[in-house]
């Protein structure tokens, strides 16, 4: 893949994510795939770590039962060969508690073979 192609491919994830279409997201991954997230918020800290496809779908899951986004901008996209970062913002509304709490996140994503092999997110909500 190309550059112009990852940027693509991220700016696509985000907006499956925006419309938590969780077939389309769960498409982008290599079967062997990495998903790492860190982060913290209003009710504390939080680490999840999936390794393949079918844990990265639990969780992808979870989070899309969970969390609705809203306004989500893409501040910037960086490319650099097969490694890419992606530093976007968005409210996420709890499905939960009805909470929408403006969030800010980092990713770095390693891509092989036309699928994201490495997912690293790191966030910050605030109230």
């Amino acid at each position: 893949m190309n550059r112009a192609d990852i940027d693509r491919m991220l700016r696509a994830l985000y907006e499956a994510r925006a419309r938590s279409d969780l077939d389309a997201m769960c498409a982008m991954f290599a079967e062997n795939a990495q998903w790492r997230v860190a982060g913290s918020g209003p009710s504390g800290r939080i680490a999840i770590a999936a390794d393949g496809r079918n844990q990265i779908r639990a969780w992808l899951a979870l989070i899309v039962k969970t969390f609705l986004l809203s306004e989500l901008e893409i501040v910037a996209t960086i490319i650099d060969g097969a490694n890419a970062a992606g530093h976007w913002r968005a409210k996420l509304h709890s499905r939960v508690t009805g909470s929408v709490t403006p969030t800010e996140l980092v990713d770095l994503v390693e891509v092989r073979d036309g699928r994201i092999q490495s997912y690293r997110e790191f966030f910050v909500a605030s109230e």
